[in-house]
C-alpha cells in the first residue's frame, strides 16, 4: 500500500508565499521512483541479478527530521520539503519527493545531493522484491 504523493506545484506555491521567498533564486526537486533494474546490476554490474518487481520501503522519521535540519544549516538554503512513501511499492511508484530552495544554483544543487544522500544512506530501508 503506497501513499499519495503531494503536489510539487502546491509546495512551490507554499514556498513562494513564505517570508524567506525573497532570498530564494532557485528551487530544485528530486522525484525518486521504484525502478525495474536491480541495485546489484546498476551499482555493481551484476548481470545475473533478477529484475525488480517491487520494493518494501520504510523510513525513520527522527532520522529524516535530523537530515532535514542539517540541510537547513547549509549555506544559502531557505526552504525544504520532503515526502517519503512507505509500504509495498510497485515498479513505477514514487518513493520520494524533495524540494529545496536556496539563493544560488551551486548551493541548491549541493544541498539536494547532500539531503538525498543522507536520506538514502541513513533514513530509509529498501528491500527489493524479485
Amino acid at each position: 500500500m503506497s501513499k499519495t504523493m503531494p503536489s510539487i506545484d502546491d509546495w512551490l506555491r507554499e514556498a513562494k508565499a513564505r517570508e524567506s521567498a525573497s532570498k530564494i533564486g532557485m528551487y530544485l526537486s528530486h522525484n525518486g521512483v521504484v525502478r525495474q533494474s536491480p541495485r546489484a546490476l546498476v551499482r555493481q554490474g551484476d548481470r545475473e541479478a533478477k529484475p525488480v518487481t517491487g520494493m518494501l520501503f520504510s523510513y525513520d522519521r527522527e532520522k529524516l527530521d535530523a537530515a532535514i535540519a542539517a540541510a537547513y544549516e547549509l549555506e544559502g538554503i531557505y526552504y525544504i520539503r520532503v515526502w517519503l512513501n512507505e509500504g509495498e511499492l510497485s515498479v513505477g511508484d514514487d518513493i520520494m519527493l524533495a524540494l529545496i530552495g536556496g539563493d544560488i544554483r551551486p548551493h541548491v544543487v549541493a544541498a539536494l545531493e547532500y539531503l538525498v544522500g543522507r536520506i538514502k544512506n541513513e533514513c530509509v530501508s529498501e528491500q527489493e522484491l524479485n
